[in-house]
């Protein structure tokens, strides 16, 4: 490992920002709206969308050809690829609420959430609580409100504290729920075996995230990567060798779930459209096979 030393490269001003870029070979066909972008998304930012037009990394010299406006094209369509998945993850959030709240109910009562006999590390379960509590504490919707005004429990039943937690707390209560009938019961709601919906839930929540952050996505290695159902209860990808650390496969998890809850959802489509409207992106880069098409989990948005 290299040793570690001081930064010392110099700050530069806009102007200095487009001419360093020309310097190393990028064209620009307006460098006027360039420099209002560079001054409101910031040269870091499009750093990231102009990486993969570098023919060498270590000089940052562009390939012929590359433009500043391929660049906020791909900074456009990732944008607007994150609020897309932000949108339909909401639809899964929801329902994997709707879900747990419903089935552990049925079997354990209203406030299973507090019985700490159902999961599988106390310390976890208590910790867990104590965030459930704050964010009960935090939250001003008006049925927690009026349940604050009227009850003195530390948390309400369980199918109103599940309202008010995050994606993250309901992963965590799900991951922490000892293997049983109803943890299974809740994965099969959505086609999945208790594992493997962990490992989703898991992944979901890191890509809810960095959409939450503006963080860049088409292109990036995912850090966590979901499993691979090796046995799934309708249509799942034919092709094992994918790679799961691509945003091809969480968009194939969204797809999935999709079919599940809203069988006549239209993300396959939009996605496509995306695709038409932006086809200088690169969907190899992003993890899709050339062949995705012909796949039973992509079908019906090409004809």
């Amino acid at each position: 490992m290299l040793p570690k030393i001081p930064y010392t490269k110099q700050f530069f001003s806009y102007q200095e920002q487009i001419s360093l870029l020309k310097s190393r070979g990028m064209q620009f066909s307006d460098e006027n709206k360039a420099l209002h972008l560079l001054e409101y998304v910031s040269y870091y930012r499009f750093s990231g969308y102009w990486y993969p037009l570098l023919a060498d990394k270590q000089t940052h010299i562009f390939n012929p050809g590359s433009t500043f406006e391929t660049v906020f094209d791909l900074y456009k369509f990732d944008k607007e690829l994150r609020k897309l998945i932000s949108v339909e993850l909401e639809k899964i959030e929801i329902s994997v609420r709707s879900k747990m709240a419903y089935i552990l109910s049925i079997a354990y009562g209203s406030f299973w959430i507090e019985d700490g006999s159902l999961f599988i590390d106390s310390y976890k379960h208590q910790s867990t609580l104590k965030k459930v509590g704050e964010e009960f504490k935090r939250s001003d919707e008006a049925f927690v409100v009026s349940f604050k005004s009227k009850y003195s429990n530390p948390v309400p039943p369980s199918f109103i504290t599940l309202e008010i937690t995050s994606f993250g707390t309901l992963s965590r209560l799900y991951e922490n729920l000892k293997s049983g009938k109803t943890k299974r019961e809740i994965s099969k709601a959505f086609g999945l075996s208790d594992v493997i919906f962990m490992s989703w839930l898991h992944s979901l929540v890191y890509i809810r995230n960095m959409c939450a952050h503006h963080v860049r996505l088409w292109n990036r290695q995912m850090r966590i990567r979901p499993l691979f159902p090796k046995n799934s209860f309708n249509n799942w990808l034919a092709n094992q060798q994918v790679d799961n650390t691509k945003i091809y496969y969480v968009l194939s998890m969204i797809v999935y779930l999709l079919n599940i809850i809203n069988p006549n959802h239209s993300f396959k489509q939009k996605i496509e459209d995306m695709f038409l409207k932006y086809p200088n992106v690169d969907r190899l880069a992003m993890g899709f096979p050339i062949s995705y098409k012909s796949e039973a989990l992509w079908g019906g948005a090409y004809e």
